[in-house]
């Protein structure tokens, strides 16, 4: 299993990260009625080694969606539920004095962070000292307790949650948060058919098991090359050109800015999000048989990966203008340069 596949022709492993990316689209779409949109951001950002913030009301299956495509893909899963008692120590770890054989010593044991796929349920619910424990997380791969570091083991894949009808007893995720996130995904309600058939599948004695499509001794390494190449899809001059203008007209005070975008937002988005970009649009392009990305590759990451980058102002709460709207219009007035 070690050396074999680096023997793959290009062509062999772009068709196996296809073939990887849609069985586990197809399983994870077997027990989740709807929401295909989701469940693709969602394996795309676990491909860019990125993370995922979905905000929707409960109920809407976001624990099973995170726990089929763990299954699908044989990796681990944890949940972790925020509350305002949580404390860092009950999502990171803590060290606990043991004795043996007469002598006690400190040992570390592991909190529910040390999964391959990571379910922040209502991490908004949490107090900011909670949800900071996990920024280290996502960012570093790994945890500091007492001074020593732990690595999380790749992958390593966090999807958050947070609830937009309660506001009482909340915390806001902070910007420098919210920019830790690959996609912001908003999850609306189920369809009237599509709520018909998912009261059909779980009120009725059968139900469908999620067949792994990877071997769960190997899926990690196996995931691992698969992420490798995404990065080796290529981006031509022109499309990281439009890339920065798309991230320049969100900036106010910026030479690329559009001013009426830009009197809406108080601040634009960080590097974080043209990188979010680039990495999105190349998976698009694997799933679409290229190794080299495209316009509408980009299109289609550009609300996703930018509307949690954008921090409006007063003036756009006060009209009702959302970022999405923004973003909107940024894609319709934004000319694509040529080469």
């Amino acid at each position: 299993m070690g050396a074999a596949p680096q023997l793959l022709t290009p062509a062999q492993r772009l068709n196996e990260f296809r073939q990887t990316f849609s069985q586990a689209e197809a399983e994870v779409g077997r027990v989740i009625v709807g929401h295909q949109a989701v469940i693709r951001k969602m394996l795309t950002a676990l491909f860019c080694g990125g993370h995922v913030l979905i905000e929707g009301v409960p109920g809407l299956g976001k624990t099973l969606m995170v726990k089929a495509a763990s299954e699908a893909l044989g990796l681990s899963f944890k949940r972790i539920q925020f509350t305002p008692d949580l404390m860092p120590s009950d999502i990171i770890g803590t060290q606990i004095l043991t004795e043996t054989d007469g002598r006690r010593e400190f040992q570390f044991k592991q909190g529910p962070i040390f999964a391959h796929m990571v379910l922040g349920d209502e991490i908004n619910r949490a107090t900011p000292k909670t949800q900071s424990a996990v920024l280290e997380a996502m960012e570093e791969h790994q945890v500091t307790v007492f001074g020593v570091t732990y690595p999380l083991a790749p992958p390593f894949f966090v999807l958050a949650t947070q609830n937009p009808i309660e506001l009482e007893g909340t915390y806001p995720l902070p910007e420098a948060q919210m920019d830790r996130f690959l996609f912001k995904v908003v999850i609306n309600s189920p369809k009237p058919e599509e709520l018909r058939e998912i009261l059909k599948r779980t009120t009725a004695a059968t139900s469908y098991k999620i067949q792994p499509i990877l071997d769960p001794g190997s899926a990690p390494a196996s995931i691992e090359r698969l992420k490798l190449l995404v990065r080796e899809v290529m981006v031509a001059e022109p499309l990281e050109r439009y890339i920065i203008s798309i991230i320049s007209a969100c900036t106010p005070g910026g030479s690329g800015m559009l001013p009426e975008v830009t009197q809406y937002i108080r601040f634009g988005p960080s590097p974080r999000g043209a990188q979010a970009l680039i990495l999105s649009a190349k998976v698009n392009a694997l799933l679409d048989g290229r190794v080299t990305v495209s316009y509408e590759d980009i299109d289609d990451a550009i609300i996703p990966a930018l509307r949690h980058r954008l921090l409006r102002n007063f003036q756009a709460e006060a009209e009702n203008v959302t970022t999405e709207s923004i973003l909107e219009q940024v894609i319709k007035r934004l000319k694509r340069p040529r080469a």
